[in-house]
């Protein structure tokens, strides 16, 4: 089902229009579609059939405590990086025991924390975090559920700043190296071992890299299970790809069959990290064109959403398709040219597309597309701009998951010296 698609020539999420969301709660403004949330979420939890399994959205891709409390609703797990995003699914109604707690730099706090409220497990990146939840379990009387997370030397063919599972990047454990860590995990007596992890990037277009690290992380379960160190589940990562633009990506259907394929009668619970893939299609960034301005080398539509709102296409040149949310008809006052489609931060970085053939005018209202992952979670303040409002629509309701920032609350924490 299109959750973003037109009627009339005007483009709605759902059954509501979003120019008459603009126009209601301003831009710029990120809106989320509930169904198609729910339906992403579902099309990984019913792929895996009756096998048994665990969905842990990755919280670091979109982290309003609303859509958490959907995804929990549904029954989902979570994978988390930081207390800031345990205490975020504990406020949405997040169970402890469904949530994973992953990240290379763990504070003595943030894991003191997670102890408390009984974590399912931490995916432990290397031997010095292991001796030290090792510490911080036995001063609390309690034993610590561990995962080692390994690093495969795989690339994903992904963007560099997102890949995850190359020798060189500072995530998980050598594999070659991962085997003498799961025995000083077994030996810890603040630690039980219970299972593997490897992730190995984000927006990941093709089966064979994912193939490749399940075959290696299943190789060394056997040869800990020889070892006599017997694993509860294998934690396969997330990182599957959405279409920005026009890639054809493995459905969830596909990626969890590749999946069972390669593990073939291994009886492990398969632990999963989906959230760009459930999250991602489900968002766009609604922002209202300022002016048009022509030059002699480029064109720029300047635009009331900046880089402070979506970073993606300054950080990662991320490709992001935009449209005009209304019926596009051409008149007197559109000028059609190609256009980049610039911020109003003092950054020559600062634009959402370049290039765009489109027919624009100054006030049209523009849709920034496929932007619920890394989009508002990876927004700032920069040049004290506040940040945007988010909007859940269900059907024809919708509904004010985040205010839009005061200025005030701009430098509401900030203090004068006497």
């Amino acid at each position: 089902m299109r959750h973003f698609h037109r009627l009339q020539g005007r483009l709605h999420v759902e059954q509501a229009p979003l120019d008459e969301i603009a126009e209601r709660y301003g831009t710029p403004c990120y809106v989320y579609s509930r169904a198609a949330l729910e339906q992403n979420w579902h099309a990984f939890d019913d792929a895996f059939g009756a096998r048994p399994h665990l969905i842990c959205y990755a919280v670091k891709a979109a982290s309003n405590i609303a859509i958490l409390n959907l995804l929990a609703r549904l029954g989902s797990g979570f994978d988390i990086v930081s207390v800031g995003e345990l205490e975020r699914v504990l406020a949405a109604g997040g169970e402890a025991g469904k949530t994973v707690f992953s990240g290379v730099a763990k504070r003595a706090d943030e894991i003191a924390r997670a102890l408390e409220v009984g974590i399912h497990c931490f995916n432990v990146e290397s031997e010095a975090e292991l001796a030290r939840i090792n510490d911080i379990a036995l001063g609390t009387g309690r034993r610590a559920p561990v995962s080692v997370r390994v690093n495969p030397d795989i690339d994903g063919g992904t963007h560099p700043y997102i890949t995850t599972g190359r020798k060189d990047n500072k995530f998980g454990i050598d594999l070659d190296q991962a085997a003498a860590t799961c025995r000083r995990a077994r030996d810890l007596p603040g630690l039980e071992l219970i299972g593997l992890d490897c992730h190995i990037g984000s927006q990941i277009p093709a089966l064979p890299p994912f193939v490749d690290a399940v075959k290696r992380l299943l190789g060394l379960a056997r040869e800990l299970e020889g070892e006599g160190i017997v694993l509860r589940h294998l934690n396969l990562g997330g990182g599957l790809s959405i279409a920005y633009r026009a890639e054809v990506p493995p459905s969830p259907r596909q990626y969890v069959a590749a999946l069972l394929q390669a593990l073939g009668d291994a009886d492990y619970e398969i632990i999963v990290e989906p959230g760009r893939a459930v999250v991602g299609a489900a968002g766009a960034l609604l922002t209202r064109v300022e002016y048009l301005k022509r030059g002699k080398a480029r064109n720029f539509c300047l635009v009331d959403a900046g880089m402070n709102d979506l970073l993606r296409p300054a950080l990662y040149r991320a490709w992001q398709a935009i449209e005009r949310v209304d019926a596009a008809v051409e008149s007197r006052a559109d000028e059609t040219a190609s256009w980049d489609i610039a911020g109003p931060v003092c950054e020559s970085g600062d634009f959402l597309g370049r290039a765009r053939r489109m027919a624009l005018r100054e006030g049209a209202v523009l849709c920034v597309r496929d932007v619920g992952a890394y989009g508002f979670c990876m927004a700032s303040q920069y040049n004290s701009r506040p940040r945007a409002p988010e909007i859940l629509v269900d059907g024809g309701e919708t509904h004010v998951i985040r205010e839009r920032e005061s200025i005030a609350a701009l430098f509401r924490d900030e203090r004068l010296v006497a």
